[in-house]
């Protein structure tokens, strides 16, 4: 079912078919290392082996009508699989007649969900269900819902969930696997031989810009309040944390309050207030520091008109002279950030470097978007485009799905240079040519610093910079993504061992795949020769010199003090 030459043979992916098809499996592969891939061979192996229908299920629009596009590159539909998508811009009545009328669908979360419980659709036929960044397969989102009712509903399921970020947390990790029913985890990293080869280079430079003094004095007037608050806290006993205020201090302080509450010590109710208030000084001061005038701005704004915009602590936060003071301010400033003229320079090089260049910015607030693309307006030879998400926020209007596709369309022909995205633009797509990613400001998440810099690099050498604004919370953020993303391969292997099933690798559901070069070549025969060809060299003696007056007093190594691979403790003993 796959149209002939469309598809690169890769061991690795080949591999990773072979044992999605034995089980139900999660896959990690590094960004742009070709999941999807990966998928479309599983699912039309599931539709050749069985009567029933596969779904793919992708986290947003913009993500359905990629695979779609993709899908419908590949597949040969001379056995009559034509597939569609279904998204939340087909209506109900509309949705009821599609499922069934084809054999593989791509479909947001949402719509699945709410379609089964509104009885409308079975999944018991269905005989493949693809979790396209299976991370989000946590907690109440839609995707772990689904994955549920498809466990429920099917007495043989198989389930192929991939991402790039499974997370650095191990019960993370844990509960993705159990809500996917995954018995395997397919992990491989860029440094393999058999994968390096496929993958880009990839540059990822930090660069500190200095925050300029007005912005500092518009933050000292709260920064003065925010340290009289813990101070006072701190005599009661409530603030215990040594070293500079941080959220962790603040919510360490508040459970400490709750505590007191339950013990009957009612001071304990106006030290909630405060700490409360200081979180809200401590969000906005960051604010103004790493991000600039037009976040802070929007950020107080979601305040004011949030759903907790009419609790009498905003209020009484909004109606501060201090705050009060500070609005009036930024609302006559223009964005004077020196992150603003950063990415002017850096877009600006790029451009006239290379006049195909393609770059994206990801920002956190749509209004630091709208003022990047005030910044970037003028630029010779630079398009901008805004990419933001579905729902209005603070007054502002979002992009319809349909809007969201076609600036990506755009962006993706050439017609628009740069993109600037918020995080809606941070997962799967796949924009070939955007050679630099553009950080406004690092993010502690080891997920979406992952998922940003995936859109680079994906086809040639790609470049990242992070923005990073001296002595502000920007400096802690890239250190914690830092170390939590060092932390997820091995919270991915404890997981995997103790998963019930071991590895699958004799390549027996291969059968169905050949290699077309000179001549045509089994999958099978095309794996094993990829592994004999990538098997490190294994040098017999060791001639290393040693040391002169240094005696060679080695002996064999007692085998009790080995330990795993990715074990860092007793705890993971």
């Amino acid at each position: 079912m796959l149209s002939q030459g469309t598809i690169e043979a890769r061991a690795y992916q080949l591999e990773a078919v072979d044992e999605a098809l034995s089980g139900s499996m999660m896959l990690v592969l590094p960004t742009a290392a070709g999941k999807t891939a990966v998928a479309w061979m599983t699912i039309v192996e599931s539709l050749k082996r069985n009567d029933g229908w596969a779904l793919m299920i992708a986290p947003t629009v913009a993500l359905v009508h990629q695979h779609l596009g993709g899908i419908l590159g590949v597949v040969d539909f001379r056995e009559g699989v034509e597939p569609i998508s279904v998204t939340g811009r087909d209506p109900p009545s509309k949705r009821e007649r599609m499922w069934g009328s084809s054999k593989l669908i791509v479909a947001t979360p949402q719509v699945v969900r709410n379609d089964v419980e509104r009885g409308v659709l079975d999944l018991a036929e269905c005989c493949l269900l693809v979790l396209d960044e299976v991370h989000h397969c946590t907690g109440s989102h839609a995707m772990a819902m689904v994955s549920d009712m498809y466990l429920s509903m099917r007495e043989e399921p198989l389930v192929l969930g991939a991402t790039a970020s499974p997370g650095f947390r191990s019960e993370d990790v844990r509960e993705i696997c159990s809500r996917m029913g995954a018995g395997r985890i397919h992990i491989r990293s860029s440094e393999e031989p058999m994968l390096s080869e496929y993958l880009s280079d990839l540059e990822v430079d930090e660069v500190t810009v200095r925050v300029p003094q007005e912005i500092r004095n518009l933050a000292e007037p709260l920064r003065l309040w925010q340290t009289g608050i813990v101070d006072q806290q701190r005599r009661l006993g409530r603030y215990v944390m040594t070293g500079a205020i941080s959220f962790s201090g603040l919510s360490n302080a508040m459970d400490r309050s709750q505590v007191a509450i339950s013990r009957g010590e009612s001071s304990a109710y106006k030290s909630m207030s405060q700490i409360a208030t200081a979180m809200r000084l401590h969000h906005l001061i960051n604010c103004l520091l790493s991000q600039g005038i037009s976040a802070s701005r929007e950020f107080l704004d979601r305040m004011e008109m949030g759903e907790d915009g009419s609790k009498k602590s905003v209020l009484a936060f909004l109606r501060d002279p201090r705050i009060r003071e500070l609005r009036k301010s930024i609302s006559e400033m223009g964005e004077s950030h020196s992150k603003m003229g950063a990415v002017r320079r850096l877009v600006r090089e790029r451009i006239r470097r290379g006049g195909d260049s393609r770059v994206i910015v990801f920002a956190s607030y749509r209004d630091t978007i709208s003022s990047l693309n005030d910044a970037l307006d003028g630029l010779e030879g630079v398009s901008s485009v805004q990419f933001v998400g579905q729902s209005s926020r603070g007054g502002r209007e979002g992009l319809s799905p349909k809007k969201q596709v076609e600036r990506l369309d755009s962006f993706r022909s050439g017609e628009s240079n740069v993109l600037l995205a918020t995080s809606i633009g941070e997962e799967g797509l796949d924009i070939p040519a955007a050679d630099l990613v553009i950080f406004y400001e690092p993010v502690s998440s080891e997920i979406r610093t992952i998922q940003r810099r995936g859109r680079t690099g994906r086809r040639r050498l790609g470049e990242v910079v992070v923005l990073i604004a001296e002595d502000t919370r920007d400096e802690g953020s890239m250190a914690a993504a830092k170390r939590k993303e060092k932390g997820m391969q091995r919270a991915v292997h404890r997981v995997r061992r103790g998963l019930p099933r071991g590895h699958h690798s004799d390549l027996s559901n291969l059968d169905s795949f050949m290699i077309l070069g000179e001549g045509q070549m089994p999958a099978s025969d095309f794996v094993t020769s990829e592994r004999e060809r990538n098997r490190p060299e294994i040098i017999v003696e060791d001639r290393t010199d040693l040391p002169i007056g240094e005696a060679d007093s080695s002996g064999p190594l007692d085998p009790s003090t080995f330990r795993p691979r990715g074990q860092s403790g007793l705890e993971d003993f």
